[in-house]
């Protein structure tokens, strides 16, 4: 059994009259014979709800306790084992019971679906989990409750119950929605004039975002429009900060305002340190990203504006959303901050949208984490505060009036070199004590201006503060190197766990792991290169990335082998050692996913065989049966005019003879047919496409049917189509022949044209018992007869041969439902390039056209 279907009612505010428009549907359909009952509705006391549920089958609920109270909940498993046509399924957003096997109702709502079951839902948009902050901005309300847009938008239709806000409030005011002691206080706050048109325009702003998918999808299927706007992808900057999830939200929003809009978060992972990002933020920020249809990137970039930009223009991006810097004014000394710089580095091309949120000049949540390894600026303060501090002590102790005392210049000098230590590291700091302790020695050691020293006890003294001084470097210098082996490690492990959690759901493509590859290391370009054996030529099974494919490993700047005949090529910049573990484990999966990509293909080959078997065993049934048919008919009816022993009357001798030529009809009918179908099948057809009139062929094509049996409509004003017009006779005669043989007696088959921008549809309609929705594509393939056609009828490839001629004329043929019962079939064509040409209201001579042949 396939998936169910969902329906859902999607309205602006409580009150507008989802639920009673969902129960209104189900006794439409429970009076047309429909299995339909009702999983969870909730009429919250409202009479006119409430009175619509009389009549339906309910399923009985679940009342799970939690913290001493008793809550109704949705059956899932009463419903699954009901197994109705129809659920009713109310408050699509809400929040299960806690302990129940799922978290959310829409969960709920999937499982239901993918056991086959249809159903009808209810959700108000401001529980659409994008438009979040926007609600609540308008309302002052945060929704606790939401669902997903994906969800909503994977629904098989939308219907929007509209309603005026003064139309709301005047049903409040009846107390048609809530009790009359919440009715003041719900028209003071939640349902003022203003929010409920605010929430009515996103309302209608969503779905008519909805109808424009509907309506490209439709044009894309039938090739209607050659035009659209660019794709608009858009990059997120995110930090692990509790801003990011207003960034996605808002990203979302903007790219449902486009064409096909893309979402791409990024997180940029300094490789020098540990940072400030939360984990677990940055998991709930991957998730959110997932749950609104984007994708989630991780990039180690020491230079965050530098990586961003490079990450954004490596993916094609059109925007660049960040937020507001969350440093304090003070800070902004130190540089002008990640947004001003992609702002003024991102050129025409990029446009950078910078979002004010909650947490802007907070400061940043989290204290930011020294570099593991040391930056040049602070390199540079470590040597001046090593060799230069020591300099400028001296010569403040030599000028100064009061003398502290050898043990406390020795302390001054310590303290400049554990300075230099904790700034610059090891080398700083023993230069610091080198120079400290000459200075020591000259000017503060008897005798004085000269490198000796007179008393053992200052020799003491002078040793202990080298060794201090060292040791204090080594210990800097050691918790540098471990916070950077940590830094590289949690680096490491991050992008391991994508790479596992790509593995397990067995989504990543070739291109797909080349370019995490080379956006995770900045490289240029990343390639897979294969080869049969150790003496034949490397081949490129992959690569993306600036410039073509390196022919050879050797000729990269880092290859790494995955056994003897597959290796990862990256160019760009030569990589340190320490790479070489997560670039192995690159290396490995590529393999595992060029494996898997063979496998599928073998596994295509497979089906196309399976296929191929059973056309064979359905042609020799045909052949078996079909074909000996008539030839049967034949035979008998040649054998009784060679009688000798009859005399047949002349009456009888026309009989016999229209049946001869009957049978020879039928016979040579299923045998082109065949032949056609072969010809498809082998891929030898051949289109010569020119520019032909519908009145020309279809007339033609109406040759193997009764006149009567047809009602003809070809305007005459119809713009030329680009067809073979052999090809488009039999197509055309084939769908005629099967919609008269499915009619019913006295009716009479349409077939109607109509010209739509650069397309013409034929129509060929018929009243018959039409086909339901799960068979319309199965009527198109090969040796298929649905419902009770009697044998002899054809073999079942009349559809098959006359779609698989449309689509070799560059067309389209599909089956759809007759409205007042019946079958369509829908033959899209092209419009001949020299018709579009041609200026509106402009007329040439129509060129004389040659007889299809």
């Amino acid at each position: 059994m396939g998936r169910g279907r969902l329906r859902i009612y999607l309205g602006a505010a409580p009150g507008v009259g989802k639920t009673y428009a969902m129960l209104c549907e189900a006794h439409r359909r429970a009076e047309r014979g429909t299995d339909c009952v009702v999983a969870f509705v909730e009429h919250h006391g409202r009479p006119r709800t409430e009175a619509l549920l009389r009549g339906l089958e309910r399923i009985p609920r679940r009342e799970p306790t939690h913290r001493g109270g008793t809550f109704p909940e949705l059956d899932v498993d009463a419903v699954l084992a009901r197994r109705p046509r129809v659920a009713l399924v109310d408050e699509l957003a809400h929040t299960n019971v806690p302990g129940s096997r799922n978290a959310k109702r829409w969960q709920d709502v999937e499982e239901l679906l993918a056991a086959g079951i249809d159903v009808i839902s209810t959700v108000n948009i401001q529980h659409l989990e994008s438009l979040g902050d926007v609600v609540e901005s308008i309302t002052g309300v945060r929704q606790r409750e939401t669902v997903p847009d994906e969800v909503v938008r994977r629904a098989d239709q939308i219907e929007l119950v509209d309603m005026s806000p003064q139309a709301l409030r005047r049903r409040l005011a009846h107390g048609n929605v809530y009790r009359p002691d919440k009715v003041d206080a719900a028209l003071s706050h939640y349902f003022r004039p203003g929010n409920l048109t605010a929430l009515r325009e996103l309302a209608l702003l969503w779905v008519a975002d909805r109808a424009d998918e509907y309506l490209r999808t439709y044009r894309g299927e039938h090739r209607v429009s050659r035009i659209w706007g660019s794709r608009e992808r858009i990059v997120v900057g995110v930090t692990g900060g509790p801003e990011g999830r207003t960034l996605i939200r808002r990203a979302a929003r903007l790219a449902e305002k486009g064409a096909g809009g893309e979402v791409l978060a990024v997180y940029i992972a300094r490789s020098d340190g540990l940072t400030s990002a939360s984990p677990e933020e940055l998991a709930v920020q991957r998730t959110l990203a997932e749950e609104l249809g984007g994708t989630f990137h991780h990039v180690v970039g020491d230079d965050v504006p530098a990586a961003l930009l490079d990450f954004a223009r490596g993916v094609n991006a059109t925007q660049i959303v960040l937020g507001s810097s969350r440093r304090k004014t003070w800070q902004y000394v130190f540089g002008p901050g990640v947004g001003a710089t992609v702002a003024r580095e991102s050129g025409p091309d990029l446009d950078v949208h910078i979002v004010t949120h909650e947490e802007a000049a907070k400061g940043r949540g989290l204290p930011v984490a020294r570099g593991a390894r040391l930056g040049r600026s602070r390199i540079v303060w470590g040597w001046l505060t090593g060799v230069g501090g020591p300099a400028l002590l001296t010569l403040l102790l030599t000028h100064a009036d009061v003398d502290p005392g050898l043990t406390n210049d020795m302390l001054l000098f310590l303290t400049l070199t554990v300075a230099a230590a904790l700034l610059g590291g090891l080398l700083p700091a023993l230069a610091s004590a080198l120079t400290g302790s000459l200075l020591l020695n000259w000017f503060f050691t008897a005798p004085v201006h000269r490198i000796a020293i007179a008393d053992p006890k200052n020799i003491l003294a002078l040793v202990i503060f080298v060794a201090v001084a060292v040791s204090v470097a080594s210990v800097v210098d050691l918790a540098a190197r471990r916070t950077h082996q940590a830094a590289r490690l949690r680096a490491e492990s991050e992008i391991l766990s994508f790479l596992a959690g790509d593995v397990l759901r067995g989504e990543t493509s070739v291109e797909a792991l080349l370019e995490r590859v080379r956006e995770t290391f900045g490289m240029e370009s990343a390639a897979l290169l294969e080869r049969a054996g150790d003496l034949d030529p490397w081949t490129c099974a992959g690569s993306v990335g600036r410039g073509g494919p390196v022919r050879r490993p050797e000729d990269a700047d880092v290859d790494v082998p995955v056994g003897d005949h597959l290796a990862l090529a990256l160019t760009g910049r030569v990589l340190p050692a320490e790479d070489r573990r997560v670039l192995a484990a690159f290396a490995a999966q590529a393999a595992v996913v060029l494996d898997r990509r063979r496998l599928r293909a073998e596994a295509g080959q497979a089906r196309a065989l399976a296929e191929g078997n059973r056309i064979r065993t359905a042609l020799l049934a045909a052949v078996s049966h079909d074909l000996r048919t008539p030839l049967a008919g034949i035979k008998a009816a040649v054998s009784s005019l060679r009688s000798d022993d009859v005399a047949w009357s002349p009456e009888d001798e026309a009989e016999l003879l229209a049946g001869i030529e009957q049978g020879a009809d039928r016979l040579d009918h299923l045998v082109g047919n065949l032949l056609d179908m072969s010809r498809l099948q082998t891929g030898t057809v051949s289109a010569i496409v020119r520019g032909t009139g519908l009145d020309e062929v279809v007339p033609v094509a109406l040759g193997g049917v009764p006149e009567d049996s047809v009602e003809l409509d070809i305007p005459e004003t119809l713009p030329i189509v680009a067809v073979d017009p052999g090809l488009l006779e039999r197509s055309v005669a084939n769908v005629v022949e099967n919609a008269v043989k499915y009619s019913p007696p006295g009716s009479r088959v349409l077939v109607s044209a109509s010209s739509l921008a650069d397309r013409v549809e034929l129509r060929v309609v018929d009243r018959g018992p039409g086909v339901p929705d799960d068979a319309k594509e199965r009527i198109f393939a090969p040796f298929q007869r649905y419902g009770d056609a009697p044998r002899g009828a054809g073999v079942g490839l009349g559809l098959a041969v006359a779609r698989g001629f449309a689509e070799a004329m560059g067309g389209t043929l599909n089956a759809e439902d007759t409205p007042g019962g019946g079958l369509t079939m829908v033959l899209t064509l092209r419009v001949a390039a020299d018709e579009l040409a041609r200026p509106a209201g402009h007329h040439v001579p129509e060129p004389e056209r040659q007889e299809a042949p």
